[in-house]
């Protein structure tokens, strides 16, 4: 029982960070109808930004809490991932907008290959270590451990997906998104900037993006330039099974594939003796796309996209 316990706080964790970059994928699916294959890298970008902040505080000296200096790491964090999600927008993907739909799926993984380049490039090939600045309390529930870090990824994860929830279906750029979504050339002829509608939704998706980088970070305790690649196809897999496009599905879906990883990671030791280890909880990511693809194609809460003219 205890096992099961901390698999499920465990998995809670994973899957509030899976969450988060899903939410970037599904929101630029919703109305693009576009996987964003270089979001992942976004991700990476914001640990990265963050991490050679941090780093230059505490080569200079400077005597603040550990916390605070993760989050001034993460100020600088966010705004690099926004003016990065605008400029792939209107760089990469606005030129193709009305081109087949091949274009821009293969602009988007050269992207992603070319943003892998850069960070290493920048940043080196070695891991970068995330400094150990973080007072971590550890707590007992129910016989598994919980730390502070682990609560306040959860606890932050659910404040700024409420958030996001309430932007969309209380404000005027919420109804602009939906509008928008709903059939572009409608939405313009009502007066919704379209452009603009479309670069804020890269832009928001990118903040959350930056802000997972970070959470990942200082959850394992370093970055590399290639770590978004993997953390971009396990969120791709949550936003597929939650409904592609569907903003509550990529929630539930993050959720539920960083539960069924951990739970997977814990279990799959004793279930094969010993034959495989939990370095393979990887599969279970994959190995559930391929079964929401094969039973449920438009995921548990189904799929929205634009409407087709």
């Amino acid at each position: 029982m205890d096992i099961l316990l901390q698999q499920l706080i465990n998995g809670l964790v994973l899957g509030s960070v899976y969450a988060l970059v899903a939410l970037g994928y599904t929101m630029v699916y919703g109305i693009l109808e576009l996987i964003n294959f270089a979001h992942g890298e976004v991700t990476m970008i914001g640990a990265m930004v963050a991490l050679a902040v941090i780093g230059a505080l505490l080569n200079h000296g400077v005597v603040l809490p550990g916390a605070m200096i993760v989050f001034l790491g993460l100020l600088v964090a966010i705004p690099a991932c926004a003016l990065l999600g605008f400029g792939i927008e209107r760089v990469a993907y606005r030129p193709l907008r009305n081109a087949p739909r091949l274009a821009p799926l293969i602009t988007a993984i050269g992207m992603s290959i070319v943003l892998q380049n850069v960070a290493m490039i920048t940043w080196g090939r070695q891991y970068v270590s995330f400094p150990p600045i973080l007072q971590i309390e550890r707590y007992n529930l129910g016989g598994a451990t919980i730390t502070s870090l682990q609560i306040f990824i959860i606890l932050l994860s659910a404040v700024l997906m409420t958030g996001l929830v309430l932007l969309i279906d209380r404000t005027r750029l919420g109804r602009a998104m939906r509008a928008t979504a709903q059939n572009k050339a409608v939405a313009g002829l009502m007066g919704v900037n379209i452009n603009s509608v479309i670069s804020m939704t890269f832009i928001i998706g990118s903040m959350l993006a930056a802000v997972a980088g970070v959470m990942v970070g200082a959850y394992y305790g370093l970055a590399h330039y290639y770590m978004g690649f993997m953390l971009g196809l396990k969120a791709f897999t949550a936003a597929v099974l939650g409904g592609i496009g569907n903003i509550p599905g990529a929630m539930l879906g993050g959720l539920l594939l960083g539960i069924i990883e951990s739970l997977g990671a814990g279990y799959i030791g004793p279930l094969t003796g010993g034959f495989l280890g939990s370095h393979y909880q990887d599969v279970f990511a994959f190995f559930v796309l391929i079964l929401v693809l094969v039973l449920r194609p438009a995921g548990l809460l189904g799929e929205r996209v634009a409407d087709r003219p």
